[in-house]
This record gives structure tokens, C-alpha cells and sequence, in this order.
């Protein structure tokens, strides 16, 4: 399976700069390595010592399940083990994946996801695929009933929530830049009932994000974010201060990979509102650590996209 939350831009492809989803999760990324050649006792591992930690278990086998070969080796892993619940999670993971790139596969992922779920029933990670493959081909009713699926597991589930939000910021593009979307309702609401060192604080500024996104592919916003006002309302001037504040209060205390998602998405969006110095900081923190979105938006090349704002923000360019 969204990262952080999947992509929903178009990038151009570069031979030669990569933006990895693993986000700098080392016993991930020799996780991965050793799948790629195999050895799935490596994922078996990591998974264990992941434990119930649901958003670090969706983050592994999100980007696990894109590892050439992740559904053909979790299969080899099923028939050594064939009660294996992590062996079922990483197969149904994969097969989403697969599912992703042809719908032929669909039925056969929603049946891996399902299988998945049934030997774990507490674990939101196959529900969390399922999501993921409704997030781009289901109905909205059967998006929300799986986001509660998810959520009565995991309640600040954190890609969960994510994929929410993108898809919530699709509703009605013809509304502009309405205030009163829906996509903000649900992130405000999110961010405030979410425990105190959860990074769904920073879900306003992923609604901010992904409604820019929509508005201009739909036309209304520039192609270039740091020239459109969509960052620069008072409502948003608000949602980034709130957000950014709640960084400066726990960013000592979020030392997983995946926070490095809504870092992203809150330096992207503080360069665009026109303050490069909080943008620098948060620079810093990230790192070399850039994700797709939200620097992807609207049809950008992230990589670059991001080496010129962290240029521009660190006085480097």
C-alpha cells in the first residue's frame, strides 16, 4: 500500500532523482532490499517487532507492497507458513498495488483483503488496502464505510484519514475556493478529536493541499502554488499558524518516518503562503526526505519542485 497518502498528480519521469517512499525508515529499507531478492524472512522481522504500531504496520507494507515481486515472494512465504497473518497482509497489500495498475486484478485483491482481515480482525490494514483501492475506483459510500472500518480499529489513523481528505477534496470543483468546503469540516474535525501528539494537527493543511490540487486541474488555480492567494486567506493563514505551532511544541517527540509526510506537506504549503524562514526550518527537519505530494501539484515535477523551494526558502539558490 500511502505512503503516504498515493499520488493523485502526474510527475514526469527522471532517470536519475528518486523521492522513496520509506521516507528514511532504515530496518524498512533493508527490509525491502532483502524482498527484492527473496528473502522474506526479513519482512517477517520487521513486521513482528512493528508490532501493533497500525500506522508504522501501513506505512512498512505500503511501501513494501510496491517492491517488485512483494505479492509472488508473500506467497512463498504464505506456503511456508500458512497461518501467517503478516504473510496474508503483505500479499493482500501487494495485490492492491497490482490492482492499481489494471483493474483486472480487482477481484482478487479485494478477496486477499478480505482474507487478510479475517485472520486478523483487529488490525485496520486490510481495511486500510481496501480503502485504498475504493480511494480511487469505489462508490463514496463504500470509501466512508471503509474508513470506518478502519477508524473503530485505529482511530487517528493517519493515511487513512489522508486518503480521506484527497478524496473529499475532489467533491465539487466547480465551488472554487469556498471556505465552507467539506474537506475542511472533516479535517478541522479530525485534527481537534485526534490525541494531542498526533500529526492529524497538520490535516487542515493537507485539505489546503489537495483542494488546491483539484482547482487547478479544474482550472481555477494557477499551475504554479506559490503564485495562487489559495495559501494566503485568513482561514488558511490560521489552519497553517495552528499547524505550525503544533510542530514547534511536539517536533522533539516525532521521530517516526511517516510525520515526515505532513512535514512536507507544511513546508510546501508555509513556501506558498510566503514565509521562507518557517519554510527553512521545517527544510531542516525533513532533510532529504521529499515526498510526491503535495510538491507534485498540480502537474509538477516533485523533485524539482522541491529542491527549488528548500533553494529558495534556505537562501541556496
Amino acid at each position: 500500500m500511502p505512503p503516504p497518502p498515493p499520488p493523485f498528480g502526474r510527475a514526469r519521469k527522471r532517470a536519475g532523482n528518486h523521492l522513496d517512499p520509506a521516507l528514511g525508515d532504515a530496518e524498512l529499507i533493508a527490509a525491502r532490499a532483502a524482498l527484492t531478492q527473496g528473502r522474506w524472512t526479513a519482512v517477517r522481522e520487521l513486521l513482528a517487532t512493528t508490532g501493533a504500531d497500525w500506522d508504522l504496520r501501513g506505512h512498512r507494507l505500503t511501501v513494501l507492497a510496491g517492491t517488485p515481486g512483494a505479492a509472488a515472494w508473500g506467497e512463498e512465504w504464505r506456503i511456508a507458513e500458512p497461518d501467517s497473518v503478516d504473510a496474508a497482509a503483505l500479499i493482500a497489500s501487494a495485490t492492491v498495488v497490482r490492482a492499481l495498475g489494471d483493474r483486472r486484478y480487482y477481484p482478487e485483491a479485494t478477496a486477499a483483503c478480505h482474507h487478510a482481515a479475517v485472520l486478523a480482525p483487529e488490525d485496520p490494514t486490510p481495511w486500510l488496502a481496501l480503502l485504498l483501492l475504493a480511494r480511487r475506483r469505489g462508490t463514496e459510500d463504500e470509501v466512508v464505510r471503509l474508513f470506518d472500518a478502519v477508524r473503530v480499529r485505529h482511530q487517528d489513523h493517519h493515511m487513512a484519514h489522508h486518503l480521506m481528505v484527497a478524496r473529499l477534496a475532489e467533491r465539487h470543483p466547480e465551488d472554487g475556493r469556498d471556505p465552507l468546503h467539506e474537506v475542511y469540516d472533516f479535517a478541522a474535525w479530525s485534527a481537534e478529536h485526534a490525541s494531542p501528539d498526533s500529526p492529524l494537527a497538520v490535516l487542515p493543511v493537507v485539505a489546503h493541499a489537495e483542494r488546491y490540487r483539484v482547482l487547478a486541474a479544474a482550472g481555477s488555480e494557477p499551475p504554479d502554488p506559490a503564485a495562487s492567494g489559495h495559501w494566503r486567506s485568513r482561514r488558511a493563514r490560521q489552519v497553517l499558524r495552528t499547524a505550525f505551532d503544533w510542530w514547534l511544541e511536539w517536533e522533539q517527540r516525532l521521530d517516526r518516518s511517516r510525520i515526515r509526510t505532513d512535514l512536507n506537506y507544511l513546508a510546501h504549503a508555509k513556501f506558498c503562503e510566503g514565509r521562507p524562514a518557517e519554510a527553512a526550518a521545517l527544510f531542516h527537519r525533513i532533510g532529504p526526505h521529499a515526498t510526491r505530494a503535495p510538491w507534485a501539484y498540480p502537474d509538477r515535477d516533485p523533485y524539482d519542485a522541491f529542491h527549488a523551494a528548500r533553494s529558495a526558502a534556505l537562501g541556496t539558490a
